[in-house]
């Protein structure tokens, strides 16, 4: 079973598992036979008619901005809907992967984060997805990813090209660096821990890190775009101001799955190239 499965990365979860031969439910609000998940009777309803093995938790309210100025909204999406998600997969036995964030570091260390270290989030939708972690229990897999790109929904890639389809000046920020992580790269590893049942907590993102204003060049490189084009700026320098703080150091270091003897997930620059391609092609 896929929560937010018609989403960003739920699409690439459903594609991948139906790859591998997987027979798939999805919860969505989008989905033919819709689910609310904040409703906890009819999150219970569905896992228990769908009774599945695995549970792949990717719903999430993701607007940072959103968040910020709606708390209340972010706590019935990221932490009331993740509770009654995860009692329902208990209930049935299910193995639950919720996907979580960069955004419970507050960026301040000074090197890679690694998964003992101290959560500390800046903003109300790192604070909502950690709660949203604390909620479960010691067998459950918590993948905490970064800067997601994927071939559905909005995200920096495709506002990027959006963006370099016109003309002019085009300002990134350079004082805040992570690790891209394309959809479809986490959607295979997600199913693996899944399958493995591993508990605990996994940093899951693309090798290389980059500041915004460096992804940028390389995805308007790709588009064909004259990468020039793109300037540094300050996230200081940003108007209109964010509304949420941004942590300046979100790259995450995969030591769980190095000590697990997984493979690391690929370089960015490895799966961008054809991540651009598909969204030219959908943007025509």
């Amino acid at each position: 079973m896929v929560t937010g499965s018609t989403g960003q990365l739920g699409n690439a979860v459903v594609a991948r598992a139906r790859a591998e031969g997987w027979e798939i439910t999805g919860l969505s609000r989008r989905e033919p036979d819709p689910c609310d998940l904040t409703d906890a009777t009819a999150v219970r309803d569905r896992v228990s008619a769908a009774r599945p093995d695995l549970v792949v938790h990717a719903a999430a309210w993701t607007d940072v901005d959103g968040c910020e100025v709606d708390p209340g909204r972010a706590r019935a999406a990221n932490v009331d809907a993740t509770r009654h998600v995860a009692e329902a997969s208990a209930a049935v036995g299910a193995h639950l992967v919720y996907v979580s964030t960069d955004y419970v570091y507050d960026g301040t260390k000074d090197g890679p984060y690694v998964e003992s270290d101290e959560p500390a989030p800046l903003s109300v939708y790192g604070r909502s997805k950690l709660a949203g972690e604390r909620l479960l229990g010691p067998e459950a897999t918590v993948v905490r990813t970064s800067w997601l790109c994927g071939r559905h929904g909005a995200n920096a890639a495709r506002t990027i090209l959006r963006l370099g389809a016109g003309t002019g000046p085009l300002r990134f920020v350079d004082d805040q660096v992570g690790r891209p992580t394309i959809a479809e790269d986490l959607a295979a590893l997600l199913l693996r821990l899944g399958t493995d049942r591993v508990a605990g907590i996994v940093h899951g993102s693309n090798e290389g890190a980059v500041t915004w204003y460096q992804f940028a060049r390389e995805v308007l490189e790709l588009a064909g775009h004259d990468p020039d084009r793109v300037e540094p700026i300050r996230t200081s320098d940003l108007r209109p101001a964010r509304a949420a703080p941004r942590p300046a150091n979100s790259v995450l270091a995969p030591t769980v799955l190095d000590a697990l003897g997984y493979d690391r997930l690929p370089h960015h620059r490895e799966s961008l190239p054809g991540l651009v391609a598909d969204l030219l092609a959908q943007a025509g």
